[in-house]
């Protein structure tokens, strides 16, 4: 499995990043995770770090070295990082339970399946063309596809930050699964917070995506989007990968954040797994900015300890690698 992926967040015109993303790789998976806090509730970075350390601790633990059902896998990972989210709220008092849109995707076997919650992003690119991406869970994404609206307004509609679906609300999340996607050599997968897609449309992003390496679009996506959003504009974060499929002679992988990495895992170990997701590592991506991020670090590190607790007590009620 080869694969070249680079990942950035910029806070943009906010006082906090409440954006997450990462990856996650055995010697035949990979898992691509973005989730963006959702700032009108409480904590919502709290929210979105939650998200991101349930779901890749579920996938060490079942990705030997890798995923037998990837969509039941990503449904009730979705749905027990929305469970660890209201048990963070239950524990700390909270008047209010912190929320998180979320998209992942899983690859193996040159097959992906993606699944989102929210209006984050996942786009499916090849030779410049978008030919998948996710449906926002919005107000106003449902008027477009009534017809009420016009596709033009998805950016400027007043009410398209109003989201029906996330991790953490007082009902379930709708996890929407994606079907089974073929890559080739050369597709490229972004996923992305609406402080990108908001700024620039699908046909600028499948155009930069197709003429320059990750490591040259994905940071001047970015730096334009943050640009153009100004004092106000949102976090912007973007994680892209693009996909070679077959071996290279070495089979050394190497990882960065804020560089591109090639990326081989040959050689690797059936039992070993790598991962990007991390606190430390979320806050180095998101540069010198993320000092304005006042959130109490050792709060958010208890929180991740007893996320895993919790899930190495229940793992035996969640699908082996031995399931038919």
């Amino acid at each position: 499995m080869q694969f070249s992926v680079y990942q950035e967040s910029h806070i943009g015109g906010r006082k906090v990043n409440q954006d997450r993303m990462g990856y996650s790789f055995t010697r035949d998976a990979l898992l691509l995770v973005l989730a963006d806090g959702m700032g009108g509730h409480l904590r919502g970075e709290v929210a979105a770090t939650i998200a991101m350390q349930t779901i890749s601790t579920l996938f060490q633990q079942q990705a030997m070295p890798y995923v037998k059902k990837p969509e039941r896998f990503l449904e009730e990972a979705f749905m027990a990082a929305h469970q660890e989210i209201h048990r963070y709220k239950a524990m700390h008092n909270l008047p209010e339970t912190p929320r998180t849109t979320v998209v992942a995707c899983l690859i193996q076997h040159n097959i992906a399946v993606w699944a989102h919650c929210g209006d984050s992003r996942l786009y499916w690119m090849r030779g410049g063309q978008v030919l998948a991406r996710t449906r926002d869970h919005s107000h106003v994404e449902n008027l477009i596809a009534k017809g009420l609206v016009s596709a033009s307004e998805r950016a400027t509609h007043p009410d398209r930050n109003k989201l029906y679906n996330c991790l953490g609300a007082t009902s379930l999340p709708k996890v929407e699964l994606s079907r089974r996607a073929s890559m080739l050599p050369g597709d490229v997968m972004l996923l992305c917070s609406d402080g990108l897609w908001s700024v620039l449309d699908d046909e600028d992003l499948a155009h930069r995506l197709a003429t320059q390496t990750v490591v040259r679009a994905v940071p001047d996506m970015l730096q334009t989007a943050v640009a153009i959003g100004g004092a106000t504009g949102d976090n912007a974060t973007a994680l892209a990968i693009m996909w070679q499929g077959g071996t290279v002679a070495d089979g050394a992988p190497t990882t960065a954040v804020g560089m591109s990495s090639m990326i081989s895992t040959e050689m690797l170990p059936e039992d070993q797994v790598n991962t990007t997701i991390s606190r430390a590592v979320q806050a180095e991506a998101r540069g010198p900015a993320a000092a304005a991020d006042v959130f109490d670090d050792d709060e958010i590190e208890r929180a991740i300890a007893e996320i895993r607790g919790a899930i190495e007590k229940s793992s035996q009620h969640l699908p082996r690698k031995t399931d038919p």
